[in-house]
């Protein structure tokens, strides 16, 4: 099971939207849909998908947290066709962030925000030196820019199977702050990332429209990521925490996915209403819960 799986909060369209995005990429596919019910969102439905062979999760759970450039996703291609299927498919109803075009470090490079609001950065140059096709892109914005450094030591310093890849800093009269990160890449439980600093006049920040899911496969390791990532108690809350930095986790165990993909719709609602409860999963309890 992959450790890390990024996690997308819509107001109502997650089926909608998966079933748009395995359209654009080979070795992709909607793995599952389930719906749970009697939440305080009302019935969500939580889509499970594939993006060219990586895991992601969705949630239609409604209007609560919005969509922002703070958390993309940078793709690479081959092929000049290719980016620009997809950059022409996600553009519709969308807009561009950054118009695709030609650029110094890219062949053809663009970034869009889809009608969704899901942002996305596509990319073709041959200095790309990443094994994944899609890559979460954490931005430090507003007061945590500068942050990028510390934070990529942060969690490599957390999560076995973790380094860093690399670290550019901005040289003097690069457009930002001299010193400040402008493109980094680091691999955390064998899964790539990259991040970056930006000092500009960002609205926005990290809130809890994209999180990453922790699958955990004991207490004892969802003790550890809780007590070490949680820095916004008020933030605490079905297994979901906000980090220092502002980035959200969802600290889950594996077993999780069996329990609420079972079809036994009324394990299923026993486990849904015991994990409402919880701020921390507790494996026990929510296998109890599924047992009854």
């Amino acid at each position: 099971m992959q450790k890390i799986i990024p996690h997308f909060w819509f107001d109502k369209e997650a089926k909608e939207a998966t079933a748009l995005y395995v359209s654009l990429f080979p070795g992709s596919h909607v793995t599952g849909v389930t719906t749970i019910t009697d939440t305080p969102s009302g019935d969500c439905d939580i889509v499970t998908f594939t993006l060219a062979g990586q895991a992601f999760m969705a949630i239609s759970a409604g209007p609560i947290f919005t969509f922002n450039p703070s958390i993309s996703l940078f793709v690479v291609f081959d092929t000049e066709a290719e980016i620009e299927k997809v950059w022409n498919t996600l553009i519709e109803g969308g807009k561009a962030l950054m118009p695709y075009d030609t650029y110094p470090w890219a062949t053809k490079y663009g970034w869009l925000q889809d009608k969704y609001g899901l942002t996305w950065q596509l990319s073709m140059s041959e200095h790309h030196e990443t094994g994944q096709k899609i890559t979460p892109l954490i931005m430090f914005t507003q007061n945590m820019s500068g942050k990028t450094k510390e934070a990529i030591e942060f969690y490599t310093s957390l999560f076995p199977d973790s380094h860093t890849d690399l670290l550019a800093p901005y040289e003097k009269g690069e457009g930002d702050t001299e010193g400040f990160i402008k493109h980094a890449r680091f691999t955390l439980l064998g899964q790539q990332f990259m991040a970056m600093d930006s000092s500009g006049p960002h609205e926005f920040t990290f809130n809890e429209a994209i999180s990453f899911i922790v699958n955990c496969d004991t207490q004892e390791e969802i003790d550890r990521y809780w007590s070490t990532l949680s820095a916004v108690p008020e933030a605490e809350q079905c297994g979901w925490l906000k980090d220092k930095y502002g980035v959200s986790w969802q600290i889950v165990p594996s077993v999780m996915n069996d329990m609420m993909t079972s079809g036994d719709k009324e394990a299923m609602n026993r486990v849904t209403q015991a994990f409402l409860k919880m701020k921390k999963f507790d494996i026990a309890t929510l296998q109890k819960a599924f047992d009854a």
